[in-house]
């Protein structure tokens, strides 16, 4: 699996508000949520806690690729590709449920598979 480069880790330290991450269905039907509840794992993977999916799931199981875009304090955006893995047990699910907030359910762990990463039009891997 691809490693985050030091530049994007750098970015994502630097980003502002919540990450879009975006499924597909089935018949090619994007669907676009705000993720606050994020993080990398192991310092390479991305972490998104399941608190409200739904159609998200709904895709994911699926087999849905995803994307993930997050813009820097200094308005640079970035988005990942790739696959989706997701946890309801194990290091990657107890990591989640020691930063994810209480009061939200914490059902799962959905760590991105890194397949392509852009800055703006600029493919970095």
């Amino acid at each position: 699996m691809p490693r985050l480069s030091d530049v994007v880790k750098s970015a994502w330290e630097d980003r502002e508000g919540a990450v879009i991450l975006t499924t597909v269905d089935t018949g090619g039907l994007p669907n676009a949520i705000y993720a606050t509840c994020v993080t990398l794992f192991d310092g390479d993977r991305i972490v998104i806690a399941n608190n409200f999916f739904d159609k998200t799931m709904e895709n994911l199981q699926a087999g849905s690729k995803v994307s993930v875009l997050f813009i820097t304090s200094e308005k640079k955006s970035y988005q990942i590709k790739g696959s989706m893995e997701y946890h309801t047990e194990g290091a990657v699910f107890e990591d989640m449920k020691k930063w994810n907030p209480e009061e939200h359910p914490g059902h799962g762990a959905a760590v991105v598979n890194v397949e392509a990463i852009y800055s703006g039009s600029e493919k970095i891997l």
